[in-house]
């Protein structure tokens, strides 16, 4: 009887702590767990008005939500408890309006708030925001948190640049500001850290800067409007979804040439990789669905129907 009790209870444990696929639907305000192997929905959550991104906690067991809102502005986000399902908190950020681009390092949670052009930063331990930094930019929308969590890359949409903030305290040094091509919103740091990649929505180019020097030392043409890209765990590629033409590009790191061009119809927009290097998952917005795309075959191999206007991911594990 005990024996059966303690491989019920450890197989218990392994279900609760297994990999999770988070997907926001922002059309519906909800968020919805898939299990990234089978490609089957798990559950679904209400979170606050018009949900964007996520971003998992290092252990796996929350998800945080940014509360962008639709017509209306919002300012909270949501925090998820991801094997109960339940809303377990929502933070009013008061005027840090427009919550977006999330990332976590070091237990703290760090976001975008394109209204007031600032990056801030969450403590779930004291439930306060316990940083802010201007920009100075106009819709400060992404960020890409470089892999020693030092610094923040911010995508400025309507400002053509990139804001640099060394996070601490808020001196000039802390702050530079590196001139893209128009409108930029997707950003990604390599997992080496030498380089940021930005795609820009007005002219379908990337822009590479060198975080040495912070300045753009290479542009290229990818699609129409990469609206969103990441790298591969290894660095050796990045994916790029281009929603004007229903494709997810591979663009090859070191050539910067295209790979392959994977057809992706509905609206292609938020990229997810699993951590492993396995495999990415890739949001279809007007499909209502999430594909599980097969990063050694290049191909979709897996699909899910999540919900309305699916966009943000994120993965817990």
């Amino acid at each position: 009887m005990k024996t059966a009790l303690l491989a019920a209870t450890l197989a218990l444990a392994a279900t609760a702590h297994a990999d999770t696929l988070v997907v926001l639907n922002k059309a519906e305000s909800t968020l919805v767990t898939v299990d990234p192997a089978t490609m089957k929905v798990l559950g679904r959550v209400a979170t606050g008005r018009g949900p964007h991104e996520a971003v998992a906690s290092a252990d796996g067991k929350l998800a945080y939500v940014a509360n962008y809102g639709d017509q209306s502005p919002n300012n909270s986000l949501s925090i998820i408890d991801l094997a109960t399902l339940k809303e377990v908190k929502r933070v009013d950020l008061g005027a840090l309006v427009r919550p977006h681009g999330l990332a976590e390092h070091g237990g703290k949670i760090y976001f975008t708030s394109e209204t007031s052009r600032t990056v801030a930063r969450y403590d779930p331990a004291t439930d306060k925001v316990d940083w802010i930094a201007g920009t100075g930019q106009s819709t400060t929308h992404m960020l890409a948190l470089s892999p020693d969590g030092k610094k923040i890359y911010t995508a400025n949409i309507q400002s053509d640049s990139v804001t640099v903030l060394t996070i601490g305290p808020p001196t000039p040094a802390a702050i530079v500001q590196v001139a893209v091509g128009k409108s930029p919103e997707a950003i990604d740091a390599s997992p080496d850290g030498r380089e940021v990649w930005v795609g820009q929505n007005g002219d379908g180019r990337i822009s590479i800067i060198d975080t040495a020097t912070n300045t753009v030392k290479d542009s290229f043409k990818v699609g129409e409007l990469p609206i969103r890209l990441k790298f591969t765990p290894d660095g050796k590629r990045v994916l790029v979804a281009d929603p004007k033409n229903d494709a997810l590009v591979v663009v090859d790191v070191a050539t910067r040439r295209e790979v392959k061009r994977i057809a992706i119809d509905g609206v292609p927009l938020g990229i997810q990789m699993a951590p492993d290097g396995k495999r990415a998952y890739v949001s279809r917005a007007q499909a209502g669905k999430v594909d599980a795309i097969d990063l050694e075959k290049l191909e979709v191999v897996g699909s899910v129907e999540t919900g309305k206007g699916p966009d943000g991911l994120a993965y817990a594990r």
